[in-house]
């Protein structure tokens, strides 16, 4: 499904729900997902199927990730401006407002929306993610290295930053091998200067936040940071799961994003 014509908007998909792919947005509760650092819509492979038992499911890619183009954004990009594209996403397919949940990145903007467009977001899941991302200069060195030498080496070292020893889904670092190591960059820039601790206690979308409890990319501390931050949110910590969570452990975030998603008055509803 593509947008609006002549509207950039990044790649998606959308699937239909309860088995019936002709079902589309206004057949059920729109439920975005967003992908991490790296990744595509693929990290949510074997999560969006049980999800869209209930939702209509919206997965979309990062700029120059996938098959969304890398010039949706440049350097010195934010946080800020990947929410704006999730905007013009949910605005092309004429979404008003709707649940969403991100993974890392993807979790990131998921709660820079919250706290800066609440009235879009009707309720939130925030999966191994953080309100920070250990400081500017990492991303920094990151991104310079990404322009410089491209994307094989981060791709070699991404198992283990990313899985427990001795899992690993090859699909998902192939994605980063094949990533535009420019828009990769950029994306870099945005977790650089994303800092939203002292903006938690604005979100007022009925949140989780779920933590991989072997993750060293954003380990159960952020996951509590954010819980212990935003009004009323649920934490959920998924043994045995490192950083990409929903790849490693699908059983087990699925039935947090379900139970999330599906408790509480219109969630669920069309």
């Amino acid at each position: 499904m593509t947008g609006e014509p002549g509207r950039k908007v990044p790649h998606h998909t959308v699937e239909g729900v309860q088995g019936h792919p002709d079902k589309r947005v206004g057949d059920a509760t729109p439920l975005l997902l967003g992908s991490s650092l790296g990744t595509s819509t693929a990290l949510w492979d074997a999560v969006a199927p049980g999800l869209r038992a209930a939702h209509t499911v919206v997965r979309w890619d990062l700029p120059g990730h996938g098959r969304s183009p890398a010039d949706l954004i440049g350097p010195g990009a934010t946080v800020g401006d990947l929410a704006g594209l999730v905007l013009a996403l949910a605005d092309s397919l004429g979404i008003d407002r709707f649940a969403y949940a991100g993974v890392s990145l993807g979790g990131a903007v998921g709660l820079h929306l919250a706290v800066h467009r609440p009235e879009r977001v009707e309720r939130l899941a925030v999966v191994c993610s953080s309100a920070h991302f250990g400081g500017e200069t990492p991303w920094r060195e990151r991104a310079a290295l990404a322009r410089r030498e491209g994307l094989a080496g981060l791709a070699d070292a991404a198992p283990r930053r990313w899985f427990t020893p001795g899992f690993t889904v090859p699909r998902l670092v192939a994605d980063l091998r094949a990533a535009d190591p420019g828009a990769y960059a950029a994306c870099c820039d945005a977790l650089a200067a994303y800092d939203l601790r002292g903006s938690l206690a604005a979100v007022r979308a009925p949140t989780l936040v779920v933590a991989g409890s072997e993750d060293p990319a954003t380990p159960p501390a952020h996951a509590r940071e954010i819980a212990e931050g935003v009004p009323d949110a649920t934490l959920v910590e998924v043994a045995g799961a490192s950083h990409l969570a929903p790849a490693e452990r699908p059983g087990a975030v699925t039935e947090a994003l379900l139970a999330h998603f599906t408790d509480g008055p219109g969630a669920g509803s069309a």
